[in-house]
């Protein structure tokens, strides 16, 4: 029998699944569609349309493909010390959902059992929800929403105890950019620095360059929200393009314990060897 891929949704979100997510505009289908053309979300559905009969690696790499973006990865030769054992990576956050399409693909085309912890947003992609484990990375006070992220950490502690690799975006938000105009992700946030800590296996510090649009950084200034939506349309501005990632040398655990005097000490280290990247 074949793999069950029921559980793939053709489209990442449509008029249903809004109206479900806000009940007033259940009726106003038309209106949803517009709204969802305006933000390139049909695109999107069609990107995934054309690769969710593949999920996972294959899934990535197909949607690369058709996008004709490129891999350049510096160090990719770490990656293949791992061929088996459990490992975490922590990597810096300029894209959005692009950063862990590429992940998935560079680190799961070593190890196809890799997974990356993501926000419950892109958990809507339903055709990489086999290498994902979604938490609430705004820490909402819903109760349901709580549940999902405990039930996340504990997926991620069993991901690592199995002896497979965990992949973490510690900044749980894409990068912005500061007062000095550098692209900087925000303070990586201590909830995941404490359950790297706990997990005590070594961590590959993986470093992405470049950034959005000139566009998409001023609306982070504005807005939040704004930033969000032009999340999609941003994806497809890379078409065409080469992604450069840099990989480091993996922190030992004696390394990381050395370092653990509190979990803002942590952070920083792991954060500073990230970027320490940045000029490879």
């Amino acid at each position: 029998m074949g793999e069950d891929l029921s559980y793939i949704k053709e489209n990442v979100l449509d008029y249903d699944d809004v109206a479900q997510m806000v009940p007033q505009l259940r009726g106003h289908e038309r209106l949803v569609n517009g709204v969802l053309r305006f933000l390139s979300i049909d695109k999107v559905n069609a990107l995934h349309r054309h690769n969710c009969k593949t999920p996972g690696v294959a899934f990535c790499d197909g949607l690369l493909k058709e996008l004709d973006i490129k891999l350049k990865v510096d160090n990719v030769e770490v990656l293949g010390r791992f061929p088996e054992g459990a490992f975490v990576t922590v990597s810096n956050h300029p894209f959005g959902a692009l950063d862990g399409i590429s992940l998935i693909r560079l680190v799961g085309g070593y190890r196809p059992d890799f997974k990356v912890m993501v926000n419950m947003i892109l958990n809507h992609i339903t055709a990489m929800r086999q290498n994902f484990i979604a938490v609430d990375a705004l820490a909402s006070d819903d109760p349901k929403k709580k549940a999902v992220s405990m039930r996340g950490i504990k997926e991620a502690i069993m991901q690592v105890r199995r002896g497979r690799p965990m992949g973490f975006f510690p900044a749980g938000a894409v990068s912005k950019v500061n007062w000095r105009g550098e692209l900087r992700d925000r303070e990586w946030q201590p909830s995941i620095v404490r359950l790297i800590a706990q997990l005590g296996v070594p961590v590959v510090p993986i470093y992405f360059h470049g950034r959005n649009s000139w566009w998409f950084n001023f609306l982070g200034m504005v807005s939040w929200q704004l930033r969000t939506m032009r999340l999609p349309a941003e994806v497809f501005k890379k078409r065409g393009k080469t992604i450069h990632i840099s990989v480091g040398e993996p922190i030992s655990v004696d390394e990381l314990k050395a370092h653990d005097t509190s979990v803002e000490a942590l952070g920083e280290f792991l954060k500073g060897r990230t970027y320490a990247l940045k000029n490879k």
